[in-house]
């Protein structure tokens, strides 16, 4: 079957079980997709879903957000119906369903292939809005991704001991050491000649951030899939892909990100002028 027949069946046969709740949120549930993915008997699919909530909570997501006990009507004979337990899915929640289902079956491997393509369509569009962006813009944009993940970092750190504000700031040093080639938080502060209100994130371009999310990313997927436990082996985790990312930019022949100018404006000065436009359409 083309890429093209997959995605057309399987956007049919996905949206066709879809529901929306009063407030407009579109949801799934657990019991039709079951069906829809072949499952003789909802027991058979238990497993897969206790699966995805696994993969949802390593990916540093609320799994609740995405994976709600529910309760739900079915027709039992004679026009009588009673509650059984179900499931309400988020989008993604489906998504790591059919990630962990069986794929020696046909309609899950095709249904792989689907998710597969949709991520990498919406991955296509991001990209294309991305480019449109100024540099102004593609700063905040990664500053506040970058911010995002490292509260998942956080998290996974603290779930391989690193638990004191203490033992985070070392860890965090480690992954700036290993990226920045020996230079801890402090000494890019410095080199930046940054007040000491002023943070580093903040006054870091594009290029630059784009590297710290690279680190940041990588570091909390490598302490979750090697299930890293301890303070020692997080911080050599973090530093060795520090390391890792400066080597492949420097095998690209791109700047050292210490090298890197440091912008005009900060990150806190860009989002003040945004507020100060916003507020001026609106008046």
């Amino acid at each position: 079957m083309s890429e093209k027949n997959i995605s057309q069946q399987h956007f049919a046969t996905f949206e066709a079980i879809r529901h929306f709740d009063a407030a407009g949120n579109e949801y799934w549930l657990a019991r039709q997709l079951a069906v829809v993915l072949e499952y003789s008997q909802y027991r058979h699919f238990l497993p897969v879903i206790a699966r995805a909530r696994e993969a949802c909570r390593n990916s540093g997501q609320t799994v609740a957000n995405h994976i709600e006990d529910v309760l739900t009507m079915v027709e039992i004979g004679s026009g009588a119906k009673r509650q059984v337990e179900d499931c309400r899915l988020s989008r993604y929640a489906c998504y790591l369903l059919v990630q962990n289902g069986d794929p020696g079956k046909s309609v899950i491997a095709n249904g792989q292939t689907y998710f597969a393509l949709q991520t990498r369509r919406q991955e296509l569009a991001d990209e294309a809005r991305f480019s449109q962006l100024t540099e102004d813009e593609k700063r905040l944009a990664i500053r506040n991704e970058l911010a995002a993940h490292n509260k998942q970092l956080a998290a996974a750190a603290k779930d391989a001991g690193v638990a004191t504000p203490l033992d985070y700031a070392v860890f965090q040093d480690h992954g700036y050491r290993g990226l920045y080639g020996g230079l801890a938080a402090k000494d890019i502060h410095a080199h930046k000649r940054l007040k000491k209100s002023q943070k580093i994130l903040d006054h870091m371009g594009s290029t630059e951030l784009a590297a710290n999310l690279f680190r940041a990313t990588q570091t909390e997927e490598k302490l979750r899939r090697d299930e890293i436990q301890g303070k020692q082996q997080a911080n050599q985790t973090h530093f060795a892909v520090g390391q890792k990312v400066r080597q492949t930019i420097e095998e690209l022949g791109g700047t050292m990100p210490e090298d890197l100018p440091a912008p005009p404006r900060s990150i806190k000065q860009i989002e003040a002028a945004k507020k100060k436009l916003e507020s001026k359409k609106q008046s």
